[in-house]
Formats: C-alpha cells, structure tokens, sequence
C-alpha cells in the first residue's frame, strides 16, 4: 500500500519486494528536522495500485527507516494521471484520475491520511 504524498519529491519505498533491482547506496534526506542518512539505495519500480492502475517511476527510493510507503505527486503526473481531493460524506479521499478524449475516469480512491 502507498500513500500519496505532496510534500516528497520523489517516490520512497520501504518494501524491497517493489525493486527488481536494487543499487544500494546511502543517501541524506534534508527536512525541517534537519539531515538524516534515510536513503539505503534506488531504482525504477513498477508498482500496481489495488484497481490495477500501473506506475513506472524511475529513481525510486529506497529506506527502510521510512513509516510507509510514499507516492510523490510528481511521480502520478509523469505517470499521466492528476489527483483530486474529494469528500463523500465526512470521509475525504484522493481520486487518481485519468482524463482520455475529454472524459475523466476515476481510477483509484485512496483514503486521505493526515498526520498533524
């Protein structure tokens, strides 16, 4: 499971069974905590959301140290796909949409997920 996230820049994985092929190296990341060493390695991943919506993303990041899974934003719009937020009665999700020949189609619908 992933959660997309706004605030990454690049898409970090936590699961190795995402990589077919891993180069390991270890890497900073920079947050308004400061700089850790999170980065184990990188590598193009293919990843499959639960109603079948398919994600090649290269320069996928590696850490086990991370708490879940993260989709960056920018990685579903190289993808093809936009991002909408929607509420359904008191519950808000992410749509994962995909507009073709002038028609949207909902293609996913993640839960939202707010960490304050």
């Amino acid at each position: 499971m992933c959660l997309a996230n706004s605030a990454t820049i690049h898409t970090i994985l936590k699961d190795k069974k995402y990589f077919s092929h891993l180069t390991m190296s270890n890497a900073h990341v920079n947050a308004i905590s400061g700089s850790s060493k999170l980065i184990e390695g990188s590598r193009r991943v293919i990843i499959l959301l639960p109603k079948g919506t398919n994600f090649v993303i290269d320069d996928t990041l590696y850490s086990t140290k991370s708490q879940r899974n993260l989709l960056s934003f920018k990685d579903i719009r190289l993808n093809g796909y936009h991002i909408e937020t929607i509420n359904e009665k008191i519950v808000e999700y992410l749509y994962i949409t995909n507009v073709e020949c002038g028609k949207k189609s909902i293609l996913e619908r993640l839960s939202a997920l707010y960490t304050y």
